[in-house]
């Protein structure tokens, strides 16, 4: 689990889960001013907004996690913080952006995001999250698993996933919809990362299967039972480290034996990118079928690596890139 959690530091779409946790990563104005309250200050936006959550979602609402934890909330949450860049994003895009009290550090998409208080990075603040007073926090559970442990014990009610599938994060975005208020809002979300999904599995139904060597970070590659070993499959491709488990430290003989004809990685922002630059450096590698015939290619960094709405373009990109010719 440590190891997971420093290659998410590198691959930063969740601060980067994952190491997986996930990819991981994740979605969450500031001081109080996004509940419900403010919002409604001026007597006239107030009660439109209550209709609509009343109309999207019934409220006792009992919901569990993926820690087997059950919340009940008696009324949608005002102020809600986040402590992953995939739960920031989930909530700008279910259009509760308003509602978000704070974020981590790494929660950099939207851009309106980086205006809320910042409540610490892969360590997160519990004093600063407590001083914003929320009804809800939003976390990783394998990412966040001390601070949600910690932030229970204070009676805050956490909502804590782990998604490992594309579903998976489908599902998750429509549960917080349905917990926040903005149920109709999320299924929409929900709706067009299913559609994606099927667009690119009619595109590659009668391609051939490519075999893919995905490194997410430097030195770190991953396994079956992973979000990013499913995506690489929906996209067309055969990840030729599916046969371990998990998120694990790259066997550099091993991708020599089992010679990937492409190799894809994250468009890193620092120069030169360290994992490019690492493939030069190992032996044998020169003999690797994709780095011979130039199959190399980076892809953007955080809608793949990030369990939120984004997902759907990192496939997209993922699919593109394995099979450049079935899409246009």
């Amino acid at each position: 689990m440590q190891g997971m959690k420093n290659a998410h530091k590198r691959w930063r779409g969740l601060a980067a889960l994952l190491l997986v946790a996930m990819l991981m990563v994740v979605a969450a104005c500031g001081n109080g001013s996004g509940s419900n309250g403010g919002n409604g200050s001026n007597g006239q936006g107030q009660q439109p907004q209550q209709q609509e959550q009343s109309q999207q979602s019934a409220y006792p609402l009992t919901v569990k996690d993926d820690t087997g934890t059950e919340i009940t909330f008696e009324q949608a949450p005002s102020k809600v913080v986040t402590l992953a860049p995939s739960e920031t994003e989930v909530m700008y895009a279910i259009g509760a952006g308003e509602q978000v009290a704070g974020v981590d550090a790494f929660s950099n998409y939207p851009p309106e995001a980086a205006s809320k208080p910042q409540i610490g990075d892969m360590t997160t603040n519990i004093e600063a999250v407590v001083a914003l007073t929320p009804d809800l926090v939003l976390a990783s559970s394998s990412m966040n698993a001390e601070a949600v442990t910690k932030l229970r014990e204070l009676k805050i009610a956490v909502y804590a996933t782990d998604p490992t599938t594309y579903d998976a994060t489908a599902d998750k975005i429509t549960t917080i919809g349905r917990i926040v208020g903005k149920e109709k809002e999320a299924e929409t979300v929900a709706q067009h990362m299913k559609d994606v999904k099927q667009q690119v599995q009619d595109a590659v139904k009668d391609a051939a299967k490519k075999p893919v060597y995905l490194e997410f970070s430097p030195g770190w590659t991953v396994g079956s039972g992973t979000f990013l070993n499913e995506l690489l499959t929906i996209a067309g491709g055969t990840n030729i480290s599916a046969a371990q488990p998990g998120w694990f430290e790259v066997s550099a003989e091993e991708v020599v034996k089992q010679n990937p004809q492409l190799i894809i990685y994250p468009d890193l922002k620092e120069d030169p990118n360290p994992i490019a630059a690492a493939f030069a450096q190992r032996p044998g590698w020169d003999a690797i079928d994709a780095i011979k015939n130039k199959q190399l290619f980076a892809v953007a960094e955080d809608p793949l690596v990030r369990v939120g709405p984004r997902l759907a373009d990192g496939l997209l990109e993922l699919a593109k890139t394995i099979h450049p010719d079935l899409f246009s």
